[in-house]
């Protein structure tokens, strides 16, 4: 996805009644409740054909996909569909749907309704809907059978696991109401295992969901009944919250604080390296960086290991754009050090001394103290090559708005932050921050190149149908990206989560940052 996940003001919800009815059959009678400690605001959104930011935290516990990806196996794994196939050309896809699932709103969840969710997302065009952008038709034969016809090939197996975009929901729940209207009045009308409770916008004690007792998958067995997130901004008392019991999962800890929970009795933790990559994007298109020595020297002046060092397991060393586990990942290409390079690279360019001064502006997301270290030590590397950094930490929202300004006096030379795929796929980073578009959203770099335009237009094809030749292709751009210095990736997220002894069952799974699919876990006493 996009960036660091922020809370942002979303339209007013209405507070749902508790209710606690009788427990699913099967389900142990006792109350088994989960409670995920997150550090902002989990529901930004409610619409799960537009949700793209901390609400797919609790969606992915509401809604499913068609299919789900397995980050251990790296392959695609049944959801909502038992199986699929593909023609030779890659155009054409078909699902067959689990028999008799229904939604939460009692509907039945077929091929059908399938159809007219996919179609109302593309329809709407908000979050990750770009996803279903090789959909030419989607039809459904049968109740089992989705048929979807693309205008060119991608792998369409990859997209339906999508932790954004890719949800199958009730697209009927509102009628004769506008189903959008509905959604944002916090209700929900999904498959998955949980449904809400009861919803406190702005308050600790933010949202609470409950078993869907209709749930197709069943409750046989011991299973949470009760889901809870709870919002808790610092750390340590996060740290404190799971320590006493009142917590069962912490989802971000600093590396410190990690440690000092390893030993501790009744505490398990999980490190996983991520898909969230740290990248500087370059202003390619004005200001200093324009001129490729220049970009050039200021890759070459950042200390890369020193980076990784100063965050003390907080990001590993990247190699390339795409991170270790995804297609287009290659230890071929990696930042190298070289300030002696860097000081003549900026003399060719006229800067140094005895001729012109250099300075340039950066901006971050306020509030992350991984992204302060980081500016703070490549304040430090340039200036030792003679370049001047101002820095600014800005919410993520402001930064984003001076970022994609149409007045280019307003924007920054380097711009900061974090970007992570919406499925297991490096199209994601390649289609949204590499490719042209006439307006700027997340193409931070302002890079344009045709060429490299023409290469991403053909990943989805190539990977759909031949991923030998799309793993060269995903290559290939990224040494152009290398050699243009338009993106220096600084370091690859390493996500510390720390949770209690009594959950079993717990898999980290980097395709879904930060999510917790609870209705997998085990209670144990």
């Amino acid at each position: 996805m996009r960036t660091v996940l922020t809370a942002t003001a979303s339209a007013a919800v209405l507070l749902l009644a508790a209710c606690t009815g009788t427990p699913p059959q099967g389900q142990a009678s006792g109350s088994t409740t989960f409670t995920y400690a997150n550090n902002l605001e989990v529901m930004t959104g409610w619409d799960p054909a537009t949700a793209y930011s901390n609400e797919v935290i609790a969606m992915n516990n509401i809604y499913e996909q068609l299919t789900r990806y397995d980050s251990a196996s790296r392959t695609v794994k049944p959801l909502l569909a038992d199986s699929w196939t593909s023609s030779r050309d890659g155009l054409t896809w078909t699902f067959t749907l689990h028999p008799g699932v229904t939604f939460s709103t009692g509907r039945p969840a077929d091929a059908r309704a399938a159809k007219t969710a996919i179609e109302r997302t593309i329809k709407l065009a908000g979050g990750a809907s770009y996803e279903w952008d090789p959909v030419k038709t989607v039809t459904a034969p049968n109740a089992t059978t989705l048929e979807l016809q693309l205008k060119y090939a991608a792998p369409m197996d990859l997209i339906a696991s999508s932790a954004y975009g890719a949800f199958i929901y009730d697209t009927a729940a509102a009628a004769p109401a506008d189903l959008a209207a509905w959604f944002e009045a916090g209700h929900t009308a999904g498959t998955g295992p949980y449904v809400v409770e009861d919803y406190h916008k702005g308050q600790e004690n933010e949202l609470a969901l409950k078993a869907n007792p209709t749930y197709w998958r069943g409750w046989q067995g011991e299973h949470y009944e009760q889901l809870r997130f709870r919002v808790v901004p610092q750390e340590t008392t996060a740290a404190q919250l799971l320590q006493s019991g009142q917590v069962s999962f912490v989802g971000r800890l600093s590396p410190p604080l990690f440690q000092s929970l390893k030993s501790t009795t009744g505490v398990h933790t999980s490190m996983q390296p991520s898909f969230e990559n740290m990248i500087a994007m370059f202003n390619t298109a004005s200001g200093p960086l324009a001129d490729v020595r220049v970009r050039r020297a200021v890759a070459k002046a950042i200390d890369y290991e020193g980076i990784v060092t100063a965050l003390k397991g907080s990001v590993a060393p990247a190699q390339g754009v795409v991170p270790e586990g995804l297609l287009g990942h290659s230890p071929e290409v990696r930042q190298v050090t070289d300030p002696a390079g860097a000081k003549e690279l900026l003399q060719q360019a006229g800067y140094g001394p005895g001729t012109r001064p250099l300075s340039l502006d950066l901006t971050y997301a306020s509030g992350t103290p991984e992204l302060a270290t980081t500016v703070s030590l490549i304040k430090s590397d340039l200036a030792k090559v003679g370049i001047t950094l101002r820095a600014r930490g800005l919410a993520w929202e402001t930064q984003w708005a001076l970022g994609k300004s149409a007045d280019r006096a307003k924007r920054q030379d380097i711009f900061l932050f974090y970007w992570y795929p919406d499925y297991a796929d490096p199209f994601s980073w390649f289609v949204n921050l590499y490719r042209s578009a006439p307006a700027v959203s997340f193409n931070l770099a302002y890079w344009k190149d045709p060429a490299a335009d023409a290469a991403i237009d053909r990943l989805q094809a190539l990977t759909a149908t031949d991923r030998d030749k799309a793993q060269e292709e995903y290559l290939r751009l990224q040494k152009t990206l290398l050699d243009q210095a338009v993106s220096p990736v600084l370091g690859v997220e390493t996500y510390h989560r720390a949770y209690s002894s009594s959950v079993g069952g717990y898999v980290d799974n980097p395709s879904y940052a930060n999510v917790v699919f609870v209705h997998d876990l085990v209670p144990q006493s």
